[in-house]
């Protein structure tokens, strides 16, 4: 079977509900909360994804009994000191990065060392980040290069609590210490640059012993050592990065329009919903809930009349920072210039993203002025694609491959996808949804 898609004819408009996939965050931190509780958690809309699945298969390897069936999982928690650790234990964390980190945070008591490793792409990711704040609580890191996977992880019997200043915004890193911080006598203190919270929002809901206040460009956070973690029974919200797809095909197409259901709009996600607003998209909320602490709605999207052009707040980039390739689709349809700046933190994904993005624009024929932290991109509301192009070589970076089938999708052209099992990452039913949406009402 053919690991290429190609696609050479647009798509046509359409009015269409769809549901996707569970979230890719939600699902990986309820696999690490739920092998931390007491008792038997279960989760509904799962994502079935290799990143999750990674995960469930790391907690195995600690000792915690996994049952996976369809869409349910039951994880079987033995409590905050539950993990068995034996000798010679490795943690193939495939190309999630939020687990990798993440799972750092809950391995500092380990009794013996860790080897944690991934795929070529999570292989060049930075983990120095992570593990400077760790090394301070008392563990001790073996990097490759000093940055890299693989690294091994030695734990600690006497860990310190620590003051950590997160200046990146990376979530990863933040929830990776919080975590560390349940397992620590005395109390840690972050101070973060904002970035999503699922993390502390889920340790809210099971009340473990965790104190935010919120400032206008920062997080302070407290975390004590907790005793035990109740249960969770989850049914996982829809994706709002799987989503953004979608938005962005009925963004770019005419007389459209899309609601998909049940998505979370945790305001840390939402980035791509206020910049296709401020960029003339009509994006509503409908049916809107608190679930577990996250917020959930149906999001309804209908195509504009016309694309305004974006300088971009800054402020908006956490928010936003899986998104913007696909965000970069709406700017080159735009009436005017868009400017995206300080986004540096997208060539620390499973690709150079920032690269990858210019590059899909220059194939396109837009015309695009980038740096290593930014891009500027003259709109072509015109534009309309009769040329083939070849997407390869970009690391097996699922975004890149469904930004690129939107782009064919929306522009035109004749369009020769590769390495289409990228995708199994984080979406593996995204071209089954694209199939839905191209069929006639």
């Amino acid at each position: 079977m053919s690991n290429i898609t190609i696609i050479k004819k647009k798509i046509s408009k359409f009015n269409k509900t769809i549901s996707v996939s569970g979230d890719k965050s939600l699902s990986i931190r309820w696999v690490l909360f739920s092998s931390l509780a007491n008792g038997i958690s279960t989760a509904k809309n799962i994502l079935i994804s290799e990143d999750v699945l990674a995960a469930l298969k790391a907690v195995e390897k600690l000792g915690i009994k996994v049952i996976l069936k369809n869409n349910e999982c039951k994880i079987f928690g033995k409590g905050v000191s539950g993990f068995k650790y034996k000798k010679n234990i490795t943690i193939n964390a495939q190309n999630s990065g939020t687990l990798a980190r993440l799972i750092l945070g809950l391995l500092v008591d380990c009794k013996y060392p860790i080897k944690i490793i991934g795929d070529k792409s999570l292989s060049r990711r930075d983990f120095k980040r992570i593990a400077d704040p760790l090394e301070k609580f008392g563990v001790n890191f073996n990097l490759k290069n000093n940055k890299n996977l693989p690294l091994k992880i030695y734990g600690s019997n006497n860990l310190k609590p620590i003051n950590y200043l997160e200046t990146r915004g990376s979530a990863q890193c933040k929830s990776s210490v919080i975590f560390a911080g349940l397992k620590t006598k005395g109390t840690t203190f972050i101070k973060a640059k904002k970035s999503r919270d699922h993390t502390e929002l889920l340790c809210k809901h099971l009340k473990i012993p965790i104190k935010i206040q919120n400032k206008k460009n920062y997080d302070l956070i407290k975390i004590q050592k907790v005793k035990q973690i109740k249960k969770l029974n989850y049914n996982i919200p829809s994706d709002i990065s799987s989503s953004a797809f979608f938005i962005v095909l009925t963004t770019l197409m005419k007389n459209s329009k899309l609601i998909i259901k049940n998505v979370n709009i945790n305001k840390s996600r939402t980035g791509v919903i206020t910049i296709l607003k401020k960029m003339g998209v009509q994006i509503l909320f409908r049916n809107k809930k608190v679930y577990k602490g996250e917020k959930v709605a149906d999001i309804l999207v209908r195509s504009p009349k016309k694309i305004n052009p974006i300088n971009c707040p800054t402020n908006l980039n956490s928010g936003a920072i899986d998104e913007f390739l696909v965000i970069f689709l709406v700017a080159a349809k735009a009436n005017g210039i868009s400017y995206f700046k300080d986004l540096s933190e997208m060539n620390q994904k499973e690709s150079p993203r920032l690269k990858w993005g210019s590059k899909i624009l220059d194939l396109m024929g837009i015309k695009n002025i980038s740096t290593s932290n930014s891009i500027k991109i003259f709109g072509n509301p015109n534009l309309k694609i009769n040329k083939k192009i070849i997407i390869k070589n970009y690391l097996k970076d699922h975004r890149v491959f469904m930004t690129s089938v939107i782009a064919a999708l929306s522009f035109g052209g004749q369009w020769y996808i590769h390495d289409k099992n990228s995708i199994s990452s984080s979406f593996p039913n995204f071209l089954k949804i694209i199939n839905e949406i191209k069929k006639n009402d």
